[in-house]
């Protein structure tokens, strides 16, 4: 692989999940992670992405704020974002974790939603306050500087003394053997607390994040109730988790 495409490749995994690590790509590009580190040099010294140790950060996963026109693939996290919203009810309690997906769904709520959201992400607690009708309660403990979410025993403790009516998780990888996966240790712990204290779990990720895996499962298929993608629900990429039991939207 010639090293423009190399490049190309790197900033791609660095838009679609936010951040890489720089193991997995030596391992998947087979090339040595001393060829990778000088790509993520120069990739950061070009402005197109943050390098930090072991890999390297997309820019909007890096911000509190987050431009819309920053946001990755944002149209179609867009349509992913207003099916979300249809599933929410006055009266509920909504536990979230944080990603750009999940932003795009806060933007969309409707202003006469009356509901409670949770989270520990802080660019979608700034979403949420500025809603006029929703109740936020902020879940505590050390912020992941990386994810922008607070990580922790602490955070876990207080997310398992609830019962959510939905939890929406931001997806990062999904696929019919491993289910849901991650490459952030702290944030995968989170999620997990997070499925245990939820009656229904929904995953958005827009379709290029489907039958794609990162090192740390988070869960299994069997433990996600609906999978919300950009796709209409019959598009045949869908006819799998479909057929997995999965609701799909």
């Amino acid at each position: 692989m010639l090293k423009k495409e190399r490049q190309a490749h790197i900033l791609h995994q660095v838009n679609l999940h936010n951040k890489v690590q720089s193991s997995l790509l030596s391992i998947e590009m087979k090339v040595s992670e001393d060829t990778i580190r000088r790509d993520l040099y120069e990739l950061a010294d070009e402005g197109k992405l943050i390098k930090v140790h072991g890999g390297a950060l997309s820019h909007s996963f890096n911000e509190v704020h987050i431009p819309t026109e920053e946001v990755y693939s944002q149209s179609k996290k867009s349509v992913i974002a207003q099916k979300a919203v249809s599933l929410v009810k006055n009266g509920m309690f909504v536990l979230t974790s944080g990603g750009t997906t999940i932003l795009e769904m806060a933007r969309s709520l409707p202003p006469y939603l009356n509901a409670t959201f949770i989270s520990g992400s802080v660019p979608a607690i700034l979403e949420y306050l500025q809603h006029p009708n929703i109740e936020v309660i902020m879940i505590g403990d050390k912020v992941s500087k990386n994810s922008k979410i607070t990580v922790g025993l602490e955070a876990m403790a207080k997310i398992r003394q609830m019962q959510a009516d939905l939890c929406f998780l931001g997806t990062n990888a999904i696929d019919l053997k491993h289910g849901v996966t991650e490459s952030d240790w702290d944030v995968v712990q989170l999620k997990r607390a997070m499925i245990e204290s939820c009656k229904k779990v929904v995953c958005l990720a827009i379709a290029e994040k489907m039958n794609t895996v990162q090192p740390i499962q988070i869960c299994e298929l069997n433990k996600i109730h609906t999978l919300i993608t950009e796709l209409d629900p019959a598009d045949p990429k869908l006819k799998p988790y479909v057929d997995a039991g999965i609701e799909v939207l």
